[in-house]
């Protein structure tokens, strides 16, 4: 295994990233569970830490709130919804280790979008597709360092792997 360079100011454009992925599906999860705040309160966590107004510890009790959330839905779209936010709160927590559990830190909440996204529209891959395709292009070059020191991806058997190894693929080109 390497050992991965991350400073704080990119995990904290990592943290934008992923929260920006996360929010546009926020209302998947909100139209099921209005009066569930775990996942927006995730998505807020993150992005108060990117500005600074809050240390990292505390995003870890917002991500596993959101990632309960998910579980108690019981609907698919809104269900990944969820995690997409919980895993956008958890974007910070990559350590010196390059693995492939540091790496789904990373591209988990895109992933998840992607997924809730696609599952809202009944299964329309043009849809997961189009969200990934978003993921790539509004990737700054931070993200795309972080991805760079990770191991790749192989293609999978899921379509959660496939977006995974798609985002991995097109991350680790130049923008």
């Amino acid at each position: 295994m390497t050992e991965v360079t991350i400073s704080e100011e990119d995990r904290r454009l990592l943290g934008l990233w992923a929260a920006d992925r996360a929010e546009r599906v926020l209302p998947l999860f909100e139209a099921r569970a209005p009066s569930d705040p775990r996942p927006r309160e995730a998505i807020d966590g993150i992005r108060a830490y990117a500005r600074g107004d809050l240390r990292k510890g505390p995003l870890r009790s917002l991500a596993l709130a959101a990632l309960a959330a998910a579980r108690e839905v019981g609907d698919p779209a809104a269900t990944a919804a969820a995690r997409a936010a919980g895993y956008s709160a958890a974007a910070p927590y990559i350590h010196a280790l390059a693995t492939p559990h540091q790496a789904k830190h990373a591209l988990a909440p895109a992933m998840y979008a992607a997924h809730a996204r696609e599952l809202a529209a009944g299964g329309d891959t043009g849809v997961g597709d189009d969200e990934i395709r978003r993921a790539i292009e509004h990737a700054p070059p931070a993200v795309r360092s972080i991805v760079r020191q990770m191991p790749a991806f192989s293609p999978g058997r899921s379509r959660l792997d496939a977006f995974r190894h798609r985002l991995d693929a097109a991350l680790r080109l130049a923008p």
